[in-house]
């Protein structure tokens, strides 16, 4: 006869939960693609969070991600990877450009000084860790000395908040969570991102004017990569909190201290050099799979 594992013992063995989330854009989780990932990992119950959007499969060991990401066969799905204790996070800290908002407030008010793809191309290689954050942004903000400051309310005016966002900080909230919008962009904007996603806190940077145009300075010191994780750092000690009870979020090499040191951090849409460094990542899906890598079905948002 061969041995059996009792169904109480299996039950105790499933410490891992994989979560899969798809881009509701563009496909649907349907029951054959979530029981091939589920005998891939040797899984066990499956919980469906939102219909056709998200399920959490129950697993023995830590699933192997690359294998999952294989079986999906490039599908618009993520999967991320959770302990199965104290998956709901108490401390959220999101970073704002491309990952709370859809755009680079930078990138977009250097537009209105004519010079928005010379700035965006310095953006894309401090994003992705090829130059030093502080050193990168000190020389965009350099390159906008003398534009007119009506310029920032005019490219306020087309800042989007990314979908899922209000969800996400209203969800964490509601149960009891509290959350940080923490910048390398600018006060001007992360105050007002803040506000309108309902975030508790906001920290970034000062960009100086003179009363009508923008000096070519920023406020020093700069919230740049460590000023990121010392946030995380001490948000979590003034609430009593461990790090296994955060959630951080972004997309950029300034974000990936604070991605590695968090209990969950997620890579969203992130630039190659931290997606492949980050624990955990999403790809495909948008901020509501943050939520769902939680346990939340889609029945609990705010």
């Amino acid at each position: 006869m061969p041995n059996r594992t009792p169904l109480a013992m299996v039950e105790t063995l499933m410490t891992q939960i994989l979560t899969l989330i798809a881009d509701r854009d563009s496909t649907s989780l349907t029951q054959p693609v979530i029981e091939c990932v589920r005998d891939v990992i040797s899984g066990g119950a499956i919980t469906v969070l939102s219909p056709g959007e998200a399920v959490d499969i129950d697993c023995p060991i830590a699933p192997d991600l690359k294998q999952v990401r294989a079986a999906l066969n490039g599908a618009q799905i993520d999967a991320v990877a959770t302990h199965a204790d104290n998956r709901r996070k108490r401390l959220l800290i999101a970073d704002m450009d491309s990952t709370i908002i859809t755009g680079e407030t930078l990138d977009e008010l250097a537009v209105f000084a004519g010079i928005g793809e010379k700035i965006a191309a310095i953006t894309a290689r401090a994003m992705n860790g090829e130059l030093n954050f502080e050193a990168a942004l000190r020389e965009r903000v350099a390159m906008l000395k003398g534009l007119n400051v009506k310029a920032l309310e005019q490219t306020w005016a087309g800042i989007r908040l990314t979908p899922g966002a209000m969800e996400l900080v209203a969800t964490m909230k509601a149960h009891g969570a509290f959350t940080a919008l923490v910048s390398g962009g600018f006060t001007f904007f992360t105050s007002r991102v803040a506000g309108l996603a309902g975030f508790d806190l906001h920290r970034s940077n000062e960009l100086l004017d003179d009363g009508t145009a923008l000096t070519g300075l920023v406020a020093e010191p700069i919230v740049g990569r460590s000023a990121k994780l010392a946030t995380l750092h001490d948000l979590a000690a003034q609430r009593g909190l461990p790090l296994s009870a955060s959630l951080t979020v972004g997309d950029g090499a300034n974000d990936l201290d604070m991605l590695l040191a968090a209990g969950l951090g997620v890579a969203f849409h992130a630039k190659p050099i931290v997606a492949a460094a980050a624990r955990s990542r999403v790809d495909h899906a948008n901020l509501r799979a943050l939520l769902f890598a939680q346990g939340y079905p889609a029945s609990a948002f705010s």
